[in-house]
């Protein structure tokens, strides 16, 4: 079976979400953040998976369910704590972020069937940013990783290329959206309404937060 690893930050104000403030202050976006992220775990145990990791930049809060592993991010720049994060996996190995909370068990399936790796050798989860929100390998070769430059446009093009020019088969997930912005947030939140994210935009909705 496959290993689920989410990278994520620890949901602190001033630390993550900061594109959302404004109109949000730092402790609303670190509660969007929050949401967010237990959305993500949520998700992750609904799903078939060898194990369940969390590669956290911080500590773990009461927001960490039972059954998720816990290991520390690395340093550097994101292509390299990505990159040690597949480091850390032995067999096939799917990312993600904590940035789709519409994210369900449904949308991980075709990667996490008994058939997704036959005639397979990487799956790809395109944002609607330009980056990526899944990345899933057979074998987790780091390398595939680093020097892939992060959070720009074109940042999901590369990676992608840079799975292909390596021989590798390549199949996409859905596109999703992730929350940057306070419009990506509005946007989501509507499209995963029986989300805790959605709960969260709407408390602050009737707080007069726009």
């Amino acid at each position: 079976m496959t290993t689920l690893l989410v990278i994520a930050k620890a949901p602190l104000p001033g630390r993550v979400k900061t594109r959302l403030t404004p109109p949000f202050t730092p402790e609303e976006a670190a509660a969007l953040a929050e949401a967010a992220l237990a959305d993500t775990l949520a998700a992750v145990l609904a799903a078939p998976a060898r194990r369940r990791v969390l590669v956290l930049d911080g500590t773990p809060g009461p927001w960490l369910p039972p059954g998720v592993e816990v290991i520390r991010q690395s340093a550097g720049p994101l292509d390299e704590r990505l990159a040690a994060a597949f480091g850390q996996c032995a067999g096939p190995a799917l990312l993600v972020g904590m940035d789709t909370p519409q994210l369900t068990p449904e949308l991980l399936a075709p990667a996490l069937s008994p058939d997704a790796w036959q005639e397979c050798d990487a799956w790809f989860g395109p944002a609607t940013d330009g980056g990526f929100w899944a990345l899933g390998l057979a074998a987790p070769k780091p390398e595939l990783l680093r020097g892939v430059p992060m959070s720009m446009p074109e940042t999901g093009a590369v990676q992608r290329r840079r799975l292909t020019a390596a021989g590798l088969v390549v199949r996409d997930l859905p596109e999703l959206r992730d929350v940057d912005t306070a419009q990506d947030a509005a946007l989501v939140a509507t499209l995963a309404a029986d989300s805790r994210f959605a709960a969260a935009h709407r408390r602050l909705a009737a707080a007069g937060v726009r």
